[in-house]
Formats: structure tokens, sequence, C-alpha cells
């Protein structure tokens, strides 16, 4: 089940944070969320699950030496990593956090946003309250999150391919269906949705999908699951690396209006 083509060794979470961030996909979607944002020169500015602070040069640039941007993170290593890497950026301040009880008091921010954030946390329902509670009357929040349930993985046998994304749904991935439930969950938490702009992104070269996905890692998992024999996971992955290679995900930029 070990091929050359994939990565057998889970990455450190913050080089994959930062190995994605760098990909062309990476780059254009994040771009599309700063756009989107619309920080105005002096906003403050949240970046909630901020990781290892990929994005907050942008976010700082955006609001200007009159801004102020908080990124917010419950890893302490990453915490540290991100406050590190802005240790130039006096308008940059890095604090350890958690998304369902924000330490920031009410109407405290002009903007936020989240980036593949709400697909883990425990209450996204709960974290958007929270998210509503600190912005200000005519605020923006910027969502991005996949919709795992449409991940596509093409082999001969669909019934390899249903186990695997069925593991991935089912398992792998705490809110798996967030993407396509943001809109919901942000009307419910008193937001207006003004816009959901869908990305697909198609992989043809297995190793550049690979980098995003970690097949072989999720495959093992899903035999380690039960949704996988063995056998099935040879098969998956015999063709995944050596066959023609399909895979795609639609990943949804949700826009929401205090």
């Amino acid at each position: 089940m070990t091929s050359t083509v994939f990565e057998t060794d889970t990455p450190d979470p913050i080089a994959y944070l930062d190995r994605v961030a760098a990909t062309e996909l990476g780059r254009s979607y994040k771009k599309r969320m700063l756009d989107e944002l619309d920080v105005r020169p002096g906003s403050t500015v949240l970046d909630l699950g901020c990781g290892p602070g990929t994005d907050l040069d942008a976010l700082a640039g955006a609001a200007g030496p009159t801004g102020r941007v908080v990124g917010l993170d419950h890893d302490r290593a990453a915490v540290g990593t991100a406050t590190a890497r802005t240790a130039g950026r006096p308008t940059v301040e890095v604090r350890l956090g958690d998304l369902h009880d924000l330490p920031l008091p009410d109407g405290a921010a002009d903007r936020a946003r989240t980036d593949r954030v709400l697909q883990h946390v425990a209450d996204p329902g709960r974290a958007l309250a929270e998210i509503r509670r600190v912005l200000r009357p005519g605020g923006r929040l910027v969502m991005g999150e996949p919709d795992w349930g449409t991940l596509t993985v093409d082999h001969p046998d669909s019934a390899l391919t249903q186990a695997y994304t069925g593991y991935v749904t089912e398992q792998a991935v705490r809110n798996a269906r967030i993407g396509s439930r943001l809109p919901r969950l942000a009307a419910e938490a008193g937001f207006a949705v003004p816009a959901v702009l869908p990305i697909t992104p198609v992989f043809r070269d297995a190793r550049a999908a690979d980098r995003v996905l970690g097949l072989e890692r999720c495959t093992r998992r899903a035999v380690t699951a039960g949704h996988l024999t063995p056998d099935g996971a040879d098969r998956l992955l015999s063709h995944l690396a050596n066959g023609p290679f399909f895979a795609s995900v639609t990943f949804y930029i949700v826009v929401a209006e205090s």
C-alpha cells in the first residue's frame, strides 16, 4: 500500500499550512478572501484561527498604520510562530484563545475572517454567534471552508472511491459538510449573507493532489476505521499512483455581514 508517489509521514502542522498557502490554489483563494473582506485603512481586523500567521501581514498591510490586526488561535505552537513572524509589525497582536469564547469585548472589530477553521471546531454555530458579538454593526466576516461531501477521487471501481470519501466525511473531518452549510449557519447566527462563492480546484497530478489531500495517509486511516479493506486500499492507491488521475473538491467563500 506504500508508493513512492505519495507522502507517508504526517507533516508538521505548521509546515503543512505553509505548504498549502504557497500553492497556486492557496494564493488564489486567499487573495479572493482578502478582496471580499474589503479591509479599509484604520480597520480592526480579526484573523480567527490564524495558525502560524500566514495571512497576518496581508491583513496588516490592508488595515494600514492606523489599523489593528488581532490573530487568535487555540494552538500554543502556532501562536508562538505567528508572534515571531509578526514581530516587526507593531499593529499586529497574536493571542491564544478559543473561537467559542472570544477574549474580546462586544463590537470590537470591523472585519473578521476564518480560513479552514470551522470544519474543525466543536460547535460552529456557537463560534459564529461569538464572531457576530465581537463585530460592530455593519461589520463583515469572510469564511473559507471546503465541503468534503463534494470530494471526488476517480477510480474505475466506484465502490472504492465511495468508501474513501465516506471515511473523510464520516470520520476524518469533524464538520465535513461545513462549506455548504455555512450560509444557513451564518443566517441562524444573525448575519446577512450577501455572497457565496464556490471554488472547485481540479487536480490532474497525483503528487500535487497528495500534498494537499494526503491520499495515502487518509487511505491507511480508512483501512483502520473499517471503510476500506487492505486489498481495496492497495487497488485504490495503485490506480491513483499509476493511472490517469483526477480529484476535485469544492471550497466555498461565504461573505456575512453583521
